[in-house]
């Protein structure tokens, strides 16, 4: 059967790693990149593997690449600290790694874990994610906020889920909110973005509404409404941290008096 080497990434994840490595503890080849975290992440870490480098932040893609480039098995499958491996998922892998393929690359569904429970709609699932792969065939390339996996062969999609415990709670939303809209902003105005004021109000709008009413987020009771408006903050700060570069500082200042 080929070998399948698991890659994660992680920086002051010592409250969600363990479990995490629990649910793939059954690979071949366990590989943990940490960005210098200040808690006990690789202490933890060793518990499951001796594949442990620690190196500084480059960015996303970069360090999975590094991950990528450590890895020896024909199969790889990268997870992030707050995701989990299901059984069902774990098995449908290993059916995948007897046979070879037939895929060169597979997309995972995500069951995206807010407050303790699923959160089935919203269009927050099935939340495809690209994480298996032939070793020889993907690699990592960079956004601004989220990295992605270029497999150059044929790609599929499977049935089985991985669990995502994204958000310690709403500080922690809003925190990553606050510094991946800046990430976004930036990535819009370097694109030629121009987004005037009515962005400011309709775009945010837009994906309450989307959220909540036309992929029923209302299903999902409270949780759907707080995440319906938490999603639509980030695209209101998003929008309005771009329409602020592009005024520019000075104009801004101007502005204030």
């Amino acid at each position: 059967m080929n070998r399948l080497s698991v890659t994660i990434i992680a920086w002051n994840e010592e409250e969600r790693l363990r479990a995490c490595l629990e649910s793939i503890a059954w690979a071949d080849e366990i590989i943990v990149l940490d960005a210098e975290s200040t808690d006990k992440t690789v202490q933890l870490a060793r518990e499951f593997t001796d594949k442990i480098w620690v190196r500084p932040w480059p960015g996303f893609a970069a360090q999975k690449n590094f991950a990528l480039a450590q890895a020896n098995g024909e199969w790889v499958l990268s997870v992030d600290a707050d995701e989990r491996v299901t059984p069902e998922l774990r098995e449908r892998i290993c059916r995948i790694l007897r046979s070879n393929g037939p895929a060169d690359g597979y997309s995972i569904p995500r069951k995206n874990i807010f407050w303790g429970a699923w959160v089935r709609h919203g269009g927050l699932y099935p939340d495809y994610q690209l994480r298996l792969f032939r070793r020889a065939a993907g690699r990592f390339v960079d956004s601004a906020v989220h990295e992605s996996v270029l497999v150059e062969g044929h790609v599929e999609t499977l049935a089985e889920p991985m669990l995502h415990h994204s958000y310690r709670g709403l500080e922690d939303f809003v925190a990553r909110s606050n510094r991946y809209s800046t990430l976004a902003a930036h990535q819009i105005v370097s694109r030629g973005g121009r987004p005037g004021l009515g962005a400011l109000v309709l775009r945010p709008l837009g994906r309450f509404l989307s959220m909540y009413v036309l992929h029923a987020g209302f299903l999902d009771g409270w949780r759907g409404f707080v995440l319906a408006v938490l999603y639509a903050n980030y695209v209101f700060l998003r929008t309005a941290k771009a329409w602020e570069a592009r005024r520019g500082p000075a104009e801004g200042a101007q502005g204030e008096r």
